[in-house]
């Protein structure tokens, strides 16, 4: 469980973590992501040690980020999808971002026990990354683990979010192909991709084009295709494919992995894909020093005997939130940050 200690006591070696995930180890895998998510001090140290063991294995893998609004069908897509690619030979990683799962742990493992198959296939590795309750420990948790994951020997590694909002953003700044989930059932056509979503989304596809509901889910695609030429796409020369599949009926699934192939391909002969990576590698560094930065104003023994003061004379209106924030730096740093 995420934010619960995973104790120096009952951690193995590093060394043996690190030849167990470069091994495949799912025992191995699962601690050392365990370790990433953890909140406490001296494993959050080895973690970083555990990473900087594992990155030069990593970074070979197909990072795809889904999303899509809730009742989209999201965990059956990438249950079938999952079982799909793990059919062709390819090993399967899948990860959650979910702000809230930190208190309810429910959505992201109730989506676990929804991919059955994929959760039953020995070719795959379904993982939640949950934190103390906030996007930035969530995405941070989940940047780690594709790390482990890749080290592991993983090919694609499926990055789900679970809700609809920042942790788009947050996913989009960690994977290589932003797949955006649609559906023709959802009234407005374009209420679950507005112009925020249809900057990151890189491949739509229009799920549960099964049944009755074919022809509304290709009359849906083609409303789609046409705001995104009036809306335009992402700023490069290409043209985000849209796309109908029904993942029930395991239909159309090929020709969206083809897609998301396609849009890769492209970002590699464009020079884009090592840009890419690049650039999410300085947001991480600086998504890091905002994490540390925030862990610790948190932990300092100053501000936490003066918060609950604080705050309590800034929501009575007794103190302006300006002045709040200042009179807890100044706690944070008495010398106002002076070497």
């Amino acid at each position: 469980m995420t934010g619960s200690p995973s104790g120096a006591r009952e951690r193995p070696p590093l060394d043996e973590l690190v030849a167990g995930v470069r091994g495949g180890d799912r025992n191995c895998i699962a601690r050392s992501i365990t370790l990433l998510e953890s909140t406490q001090r001296d494993d959050k140290l080895a973690g970083q040690e555990l990473l900087a063991a594992l990155l030069p294995s990593s970074g070979s893998a197909i990072r795809v980020g889904i999303s899509g609004v809730p009742g989209v069908g999201k965990s059956t897509f990438i249950d079938a999808m999952g079982v799909l690619l793990t059919a062709e030979g390819q090993r399967v990683g899948v990860l959650a971002v979910d702000p809230s799962s930190a208190r309810t742990f429910g959505s992201v493992l109730g989506d676990k026990t929804r991919m059955d198959r994929l959760a039953a296939d020995p070719g795959a590795f379904i993982r939640p990354s949950p934190s103390a309750g906030t996007l930035g420990g969530v995405a941070r948790a989940t940047r780690e683990s594709i790390v482990v994951l890749e080290a592991a020997g993983f090919d694609v590694v499926l990055v789900e979010t679970v809700g609809v909002g920042q942790s788009e953003v947050a996913v989009s700044r960690m994977v290589d192909t932003f797949l955006l989930l649609a559906m023709s059932r959802m009234g407005d056509q374009l209420q679950g991709i507005k112009r925020g979503i249809i900057e990151l989304a890189d491949v739509i596809a229009v799920n549960k084009a099964d049944g009755a509901h074919e022809a509304e889910a290709r009359h849906a695609a083609g409303e789609l295709s046409g705001a995104l030429r009036i809306l335009g796409g992402p700023g490069s020369g290409w043209r985000i494919p849209v796309l109908t599949c029904s993942a029930l009926e395991e239909r159309g699934l090929a020709e969206v992995w083809q897609a998301v192939l396609e849009h890769r391909s492209y970002m590699q002969a464009e020079g884009l894909l090592d840009i890419k990576r690049r650039e999410q590698a300085v947001s991480w560094m600086w998504a890091t020093i905002r994490d540390r930065l925030d862990s610790d104003f948190h932990a300092d023994p100053a501000v936490r005997g003066l918060l609950g003061d604080v705050e309590a004379h800034v929501a009575s209106g007794a103190v302006a939130p300006g002045r709040g924030a200042e009179l807890l730096m100044r706690a944070f740093r008495p010398d106002g940050g002076r070497p």
